[in-house]
């Protein structure tokens, strides 16, 4: 059986798509699986428990008891995908823990298999934590987020030699559209007759990748 994964969905910086990220793949998760486990640890709305609340708990890891509760939670071998929606702020915190504890050893250990999907920028602070997940990460666990809506460009060269995943940019209007807290990518894919529409379109790609990153899970532990 392949390991449980755990999505652990990260960056420095904050407005840079990644409760976005982590609630498509929470909603593709669901979709397949008929079930996943989401975490939101972030300190403003709206965050990940305000858009999926049916599967989403909130998390700390400023203090040790947080972060001990957090790691029972997930680092556990029970078939259930989770996905962590991990703030800006608590960024150096957790990782700081996750070398400490050696999280990757420790997962492996346990069968888990944690992913980390780190949201890019273009400025030094993302520069640097991007550098510092490369040496604490290995890079079949590291995934580099290229968010076209907020890097409108080409990553820093040195976040392009791992793995890559693109989410691709939509027009003002239809982001202020799925920003709605009622809103469901995998009910408007039910929903809308119209397959060619450019939401549905840009739905079915980022689902797309995301099979397509569990694939690549499938075939490291094989």
């Amino acid at each position: 059986m392949p390991a449980t994964p755990v999505y652990i969905i990260c960056s420095t910086r904050p407005q840079v798509g990644k409760t976005l990220l982590a609630r498509l793949l929470t909603e593709f998760l669901l979709l397949k699986n008929g079930d996943v486990a989401a975490f939101d640890v972030n300190l403003k709305e709206p965050s990940l428990l305000d858009y999926l609340p049916k599967v989403t708990e909130t998390a700390d890891v400023i203090d040790t008891f947080g972060k001990m509760q957090l790691m029972d939670r997930v680092i556990v071998d029970d078939g259930l995908a989770k996905v962590i929606d991990l703030g800006f702020h608590a960024f150096d915190e957790f990782f700081k823990m996750t070398d400490e504890i050696g999280l990757l050893k420790e997962a492996a250990r346990r069968h888990v298999a944690p992913m980390i999907l780190f949201v890019a920028d273009t400025d030094r602070i993302s520069a640097r934590a991007h550098e510092m997940l490369r040496a604490q990460i290995p890079r079949i666990n590291l995934i580099t987020v290229d968010n076209e809506f907020v890097v409108r460009g080409e990553l820093p060269p040195a976040m392009e030699g791992g793995r890559l995943l693109r989410l691709p940019a939509l027009p003002g209007f239809l982001k202020t559209y799925i920003d709605r807290l009622n809103f469901s990518f995998t009910a408007y894919l039910r929903n809308e007759k119209d397959s060619s529409t450019e939401l549905h379109q840009w739905i079915r790609r980022n689902y797309l990748a995301f099979r397509e990153l569990e694939l690549s899970l499938i075939l490291q532990r094989s």
